[in-house]
């Protein structure tokens, strides 16, 4: 995987989006960029469990969990299985948990906080729809890239780190 810098991206390409700057790198990888694939889901992880099964193909879950500071929606074992099934990491509107893990986790994870409490399990939810929050709307099949400086959405693959 390309080095990517967001500020660099920035500058290159002025048409990007900028999410808020309300997100902290909790995962092994502290840069990654992918393919966007979105779910939605309020203190209930089922569909987190479910998508993170299966092959990531490099892409990047986007998961909008309403900003809940009440529970985590991925943990270690999660993000193991997203880093094994090729995932290029998740960007979680809502909090993890078990982060001295994800530290060393090969797999980028953003999110909003940590939080020791696990959610519920009712499969509640929604897969592969448009999410907003941060102040953007992101869609499946955007591009996503993501370091230390921020998180940026692009509506295709940014030829220069491709």
């Amino acid at each position: 995987m390309s080095h990517i810098i967001t500020p660099d991206l920035c500058d290159e390409f002025p048409e990007v989006r900028v999410l808020d700057p309300i997100f902290t790198n909790f995962g092994g990888r502290e840069a990654f960029f992918g393919p966007v694939r979105t779910l939605k889901c309020f203190e209930d992880n089922s569909l987190v469990k479910q998508a993170v099964a299966e092959p990531g193909d490099g892409a990047v879950l986007v998961v909008d969990g309403g900003g809940s500071l009440r529970c985590a929606l991925l943990g270690d074992m999660l993000a193991e299985q997203a880093a094994g099934n090729g995932w290029a990491g998740v960007v979680l509107y809502g909090c993890v948990r078990d982060i001295d893990v994800l530290f060393e986790t090969e797999l980028g994870i953003q999110a909003l906080a940590a939080h020791p409490r696990r959610s519920e399990k009712r499969g509640e939810g929604q897969r592969d729809i448009a999410v907003t929050f941060a102040g953007v709307t992101i869609t499946p099949g955007q591009w996503l890239y993501a370091d230390n400086n921020g998180i940026l959405i692009a509506e295709a693959p940014l030829t220069s780190v491709q």
